[in-house]
């Protein structure tokens, strides 16, 4: 089968569709398929498969690179899988491609955009009170022959929200938890020491999380990361006087982010909604509770060990912090435990039987 991976990002790029893209080519590639990755950028690993990059621009320059790229390596496909709706989905309409469409949604662009221009409700919240979004957007679903979701949680929404939704399902995401430090219970030391991992945009709500660590005297947070909100936050940790107590660190991956798990206390994301929340889990797998927004994808097996709370004001996330430093020790023997991991061949498998199915 001749398949293309349209995504927005590649390795060296670091990001959720960079690391699926690459991880399912492998995978796909191993099980004797001819795989074609096209994605944006001027810097791309050379792999056993192919990949074809195209030069950023102008929104609607690029786009039409990017369909002229698709026509050209897109002959004969039996089927183009996109990492996002825009900027791989326009294209792929544009390009006009006869073999199969399929999406695949880890997150959602319109909703992404209204927290970006400082919006403040969740998900679910903004698809009950946005029409004119839901035309745009509707209008480009249909042009797919199939949505694949990665939580139940997002399908349920659209779902809601969409009277002609193309035919969906959900393949949930991997969750490699090979587990680089031995995974053990963590014990409370004097200082509280909490940790954020993530990009620094405006749904993760940081801002609220550094107003929580001003109101906890003895508490010290990490942030980990990178986005357009790094100098605002920085700023306001300048403003609040707590450049002692909130140290920035560049994004990590790996043996490196395993071990600044190993470093903390407490993982706190209190993003008004979180879709796929691997960082939690990942922290989950080495022993570190985790606290969380109560607006997320995450399954309920999934959920033992996390603390699912509403982090809406800093005040909560504040009550949430001291409720859980109160019990410490029954919330890290929880977090202990073991939890089953999903593997990458698993989600090739998942998705081969999509393909084949869609296909025939």
């Amino acid at each position: 089968m001749k398949i293309i991976l349209a995504t927005g990002i590649y390795p060296p790029a670091i990001g959720g569709p960079a690391t699926y893209s690459k991880k399912l080519a492998d995978r796909l590639t191993r099980s004797s398929h001819d795989v074609i990755v096209v994605t944006y950028g001027n810097k791309v690993e050379t792999e056993k498969w192919k990949v074809e990059n195209v030069l950023l621009g102008l929104p609607i320059l690029r786009w039409w690179k990017y369909s002229k790229k698709l026509k050209e390596v897109g002959k004969n496909a039996d089927v183009v899988y996109a990492f996002s709706s825009i900027s791989c989905g326009i294209p792929i309409i544009l390009s006009r491609l006869r073999c199969k469409r399929i999406l695949r949604l880890g997150g959602d662009f319109f909703w992404e955009r209204y927290t970006a221009m400082g919006g403040k409700k969740g998900l679910r919240e903004w698809y009950r009170s946005s029409r004119w979004q839901l035309a745009v957007s509707s209008w480009l679903l249909n042009k797919f022959d199939h949505v694949v979701f990665s939580t139940d949680f997002q399908q349920q929404i659209y779902k809601d929200a969409y009277k002609n939704l193309p035919k969906n399902s959900v393949i949930e995401n991997a969750l490699a938890l090979d587990q680089v430090v031995p995974m053990e219970q963590h014990f409370l030391k004097k200082q509280l020491r909490l940790l954020f991992v993530g990009r620094f945009v405006n749904f993760k709500n940081i801002p609220l999380l550094i107003e929580a660590v001003a109101q906890i005297p003895d508490a010290y947070l990490t942030l980990v990361g990178s986005g357009p909100q790094d100098d605002a936050l920085r700023k306001q940790t300048e403003r609040l006087e707590l450049t002692t107590r909130v140290q920035f660190v560049a994004p990590l991956r790996g043996k490196e982010k395993f071990e600044i798990f190993g470093k903390h206390d407490l993982l706190v994301i209190p993003s008004l909604t979180d879709i796929s929340p691997n960082t939690a889990l990942e922290a989950r797998s080495v022993g570190l509770p985790a606290l969380l927004t109560e607006e997320t994808g995450l399954s309920e097996h999934l959920r033992s060990g996390i603390v699912i709370a509403d982090l809406s004001t800093p005040q909560k996330i504040t009550e949430e912090i001291n409720r859980i430093r109160e019990g410490y020790n029954f919330v890290s023997e929880a977090a202990s435990k073991k939890i089953e991991g999903r593997s990458w061949e698993e989600v090739s498998k998942d998705t081969e039987d999509l393909f084949a199915t869609i296909c025939v």
